[in-house]
């Protein structure tokens, strides 16, 4: 016997990073949309994304955005901007957990920053803040979801997470908010490095 047994579950996060990508609205605004489903490989960044939201809307008509990774000291405004949308009014699906929210900037207490390739704003607070360009979307989910294929354009990061005088992430120093069963995590001990770390860590290897 193995100790395991067949279960139903509602969800299955397990543990993702949360990310807040702005994308532009039509009145050259930028939208803030909390997610919890994204992964990097290589210069591509794929994204999980409600099909009827303001962020899709979006990425369909501009095709730009910055993927911002918050650390885990900016839950309380992930959590302030997450039940709201930028939909007006508010789509069906949406209702009545949502809410329209036209400046989720303020609500979140979060600051606009300007972007160098794209026209969507970063957010200042992010730690580290991704300018992307949409390569494609795809419907999953019988069409209430997308999934977005985004190419990095360009990276900025906080002096406060990289290795001093490196364009090096210093893992002892980056602290990204992660989600798991809908509750928010910090990154825990490190416990282990994979043998491919001696060449991302000497740059002289990379």
């Amino acid at each position: 016997m193995d100790g395991t047994r067949r279960v139903e579950l509602p969800v299955l996060y397990f543990g993702t990073p949360v990310a807040l990508i702005t994308t532009v609205n039509p009145d050259g605004s930028s939208n803030i949309s909390p997610i919890s489903s994204a992964w990097a490989l290589g210069d591509r960044y794929m994204l999980g994304l409600g099909a009827d939201g303001q962020a899709v809307a979006n990425l369909r008509r501009v095709g730009e955005l910055v993927i911002n990774l918050p650390s885990s000291d900016l839950v309380g405004a992930v959590e302030a901007i997450a039940p709201t949308t930028g939909r007006n009014p508010v789509p069906e699906a949406k209702r009545p957990a949502y809410r329209h929210e036209p400046d989720k900037w303020t609500l979140g207490g979060l600051t606009p920053l300007t972007s160098d390739a794209v026209t969507a704003a970063r957010v200042a607070e992010c730690p580290v803040q991704i300018e992307a360009r949409v390569a494609q979307i795809v419907g999953i989910d019988g069409g209430d979801a997308v999934a977005v294929e985004a190419q990095v354009l360009q990276v900025h990061a906080h002096e406060g997470i990289l290795r001093e005088g490196q364009d090096r992430v210093d893992t002892d120093a980056w602290r990204p908010l992660y989600y798991g069963f809908r509750h928010y995590f910090a990154q825990g001990p490190h416990v282990g490095a994979n043998f491919r770390a001696p060449l991302l860590d000497d740059p002289a290897l990379t």
